[in-house]
This record gives structure tokens, C-alpha cells and sequence, in this order.
């Protein structure tokens, strides 16, 4: 069974506003029976499966995966990420006007990008070796078997 396209507005609206009764009501049920209508959309399966499908299609155009981030770090810390700051430059006679460069990250966040990206393939696990003797004692029965 497919939706009708009020259904698809309900829930399209329903999504936008989180509201059953505004949901419904801009999907052109009646004011009167929205709520009510609302409420039985929303236990429909076909309706729900509708609704979080386009949920979770929301959220993976908004989550960056961790592809992206490592991507992203990686950008950083081989300066190949720009950014926008303002310049205030003299023009003479006391004047001075302020405009916008682009210039490579600092040090600081190149060298923070380094950390994450050498925390995230362990390259800084301290290895300790430990050694010595520890007196063990066996405390029991005089009669053990062997």
C-alpha cells in the first residue's frame, strides 16, 4: 500500500514541527479531528516506517561520518585548510580600513590535529615493562594432592 499524498504531508509536516495537530492540520485534515487523525497516523506502520526513513536521512546529511573528520584533521594538519581573518590596514591621514585574508591555520591547531590523529592510531600508548618477584603463599590444608 503506498501513501496518499496527504499522509506524505502529514508526516513531512509532522517532521518539520514535532506538533501531531499542527502536522495534521497543514496537511489539510479538519481543525476538529487533527489530533485525533494525527495520533492514528502515527501508529500506521506504513506511516512511521515513512517517518524515520526521512529521519535518518536527515541525520546522515548532518553527522559527519568519521571518514570526514579524519579528512578534516588531516587537512588541518597539513595546512591545507584556510581561513578568514580581518586586517587593519592605515590608508594615511589617520584613517584606517579593515578587510579579509585568507591565511593558513596556526601551529597551534595544526599541532592539536596532529594529536587527535596520533590519539585516534595509538601512537601514544606508554609501554612499561615491569619487573621483579612477588612472593606467592599458598595457604590451605597441609594435605594437598598432587
Amino acid at each position: 500500500m503506498k501513501l496518499t499524498e496527504k499522509q506524505k504531508r502529514f508526516c513531512d509536516y509532522f517532521i518539520e514541527t514535532g506538533n501531531i495537530t499542527e502536522a495534521a492540520t497543514k496537511a489539510g485534515y479538519s481543525k476538529k479531528t487533527a489530533y485525533a487523525i494525527g495520533q492514528e497516523n502515527l501508529k500506521k506502520p506504513m506511516l512511521k516506517t515513512y517517518i524515520d526513513e526521512k529521519l535518518e536521512e536527515m541525520q546522515g546529511k548532518r553527522i559527519a561520518s568519521a571518514t570526514e573528520v579524519m579528512e578534516l584533521l588531516t587537512q588541518a594538519l597539513r595546512g591545507e585548510i584556510k581561513e578568514e581573518v580581518v586586517v587593519v590596514e592605515g590608508s594615511g591621514d589617520g584613517y584606517s580600513e579593515a578587510k579579509t585574508i585568507d591565511k593558513q591555520i596556526g601551529a597551534k591547531d595544526r599541532i592539536k590535529a596532529a594529536e587527535l590523529l596520533g590519539k585516534r592510531y595509538g601512537l601514544y600508548t606508554d609501554k612499561v615493562n615491569i619487573t621483579g618477584t612477588v612472593p606467592v603463599m599458598i595457604v590451605g590444608e597441609d594435605d594437598l594432592e598432587e
